[in-house]
């Protein structure tokens, strides 16, 4: 009977012959540890996010800790879920046989793994496209960028996400129990069928499309802000572009290391069409690193904020006695002298008829 096509004997064939072992001990605690540190983190993360929105709530800055918050409370609803599901499995015994009989609990697994993997790195990309409009194209952002605006890409960033992790189940292909049994996702022992091999390449190949584009992004933010920065000494108020490129760029460099192997072991199965390279212990090595980018995540926030950096440098020059970053770069200005400083810039005529004062950084 083809196990792909039959729900309530996917992925049992595995449970026989697996050669991938974990001990449960120690699996349980573990598991235990990371979602709790990872919900902790996360509410954290959450609780600064949303004091900073309200404080920013009409600037440029809203639309960012939208997106931002939107991350951290998928990171955190990931937590919550697939732990406990993982949790669960390992409290018995990773004995799917006698608990999934219907593979209602398999598929909802699948589908978790699927959503909240794809959904963060879709949002880090989003954040980073956003970003970038923010810096080279300011006063388009400030009219077309509203927080209704943002609500509707957040919405249609997870919609996309469930329509990706639904579509076996719409084609009725069963999510399978993984080799070490202690977690499903989309076939990967044996793949013959070119519907499974399409679904590991998509969900690899979007998964490296939102890193390549989060990568580009920010590098075109980082270079504008730094042209920016050496053509003109004045103060514009581009403090909070430098906080949020500096955030963005670490939860890039976050993702790239904790997702790059599991996307690309996934790619590999697809194109290859079988597992002969890619043991079952490598694997679970690279979701676990995956799992590490939701714990991660929210530490950006929690200790790359503009009071944090402050406190560094203050510490670091007090200990080195150097001076290393100007402090000017922190100061704020209002986002209608931000404004005023661009459609100046942007003016053919503004170097002759308007002589632009040293703005006032009152306005937070």
């Amino acid at each position: 009977m083809n196990s792909s096509k039959s729900p309530g004997l996917a992925g049992f064939g595995i449970l026989k012959n697996t050669t991938c072992h974990t001990e449960k001990k120690i699996s349980v605690f573990f598991s235990i540890i990371f979602m709790t540190v990872g919900i902790l983190s996360n509410s954290l993360a959450i609780a600064i996010l949303m004091k900073a929105y309200q404080r920013f709530r009409q600037k440029s800055k809203a639309s960012f800790l939208l997106l931002a918050s939107g991350l951290v409370v998928t990171d955190l609803f990931g937590h919550l879920i697939n732990g406990a599901i993982a949790v669960f499995v390992y409290a018995s015994d990773k004995d799917w046989i006698r608990f999934n009989q219907s593979n209602i609990l398999c598929s909802v697994f699948g589908i978790c793994m699927v959503f909240f993997g794809l959904c963060p790195l879709f949002l880090g990309s989003v954040m980073a496209v956003e970003r970038c409009i923010g810096v080279t194209k300011p006063i388009f952002h400030s009219t077309k960028m509203t927080s209704k605006h943002v609500k509707m890409m957040l919405t249609m960033v997870c919609l996309f996400a469930v329509l990706i992790a639904l579509l076996p189940i719409l084609r009725f292909r069963a999510y399978q129990i993984q080799a070490s049994r202690t977690w499903c996702f989309y076939k990967t022992e044996h793949v013959e069928d070119w519907e499974d091999r399409f679904y590991l390449l998509l969900f690899s190949c979007l998964g490296l499309l939102a890193l390549a584009i989060s990568f580009l992004c920010n590098a075109v933010t980082g270079i504008t802000l730094l042209r920016v920065k050496f053509k003109s000494q004045q103060r514009q108020g581009r403090s909070h572009h430098f906080e949020m490129i500096i955030q963005l760029l670490a939860i890039m460099c976050v993702s790239c290391i904790c997702w790059s192997p599991f996307l690309v072991a996934m790619a590999r199965i697809g194109i290859n069409k079988s597992r002969s390279e890619e043991t079952c212990e490598t694997i679970l090595f690279a979701l676990r690193m995956a799992t590490w980018n939701q714990i991660l995540d929210p530490w950006v926030y929690i200790l790359l904020r503009k009071a944090v950096l402050k406190n560094l440098y203050k510490i670091t020059r007090g200990c080195c006695g150097v001076h290393v970053i100007n402090l000017h770069m922190w100061e704020l200005s209002s986002i209608k002298n931000s404004l005023k400083v661009a459609a100046i810039s942007e003016s053919p005529v503004s170097s002759k008829q308007i002589n632009l004062q040293p703005l006032s950084s009152t306005g937070q």
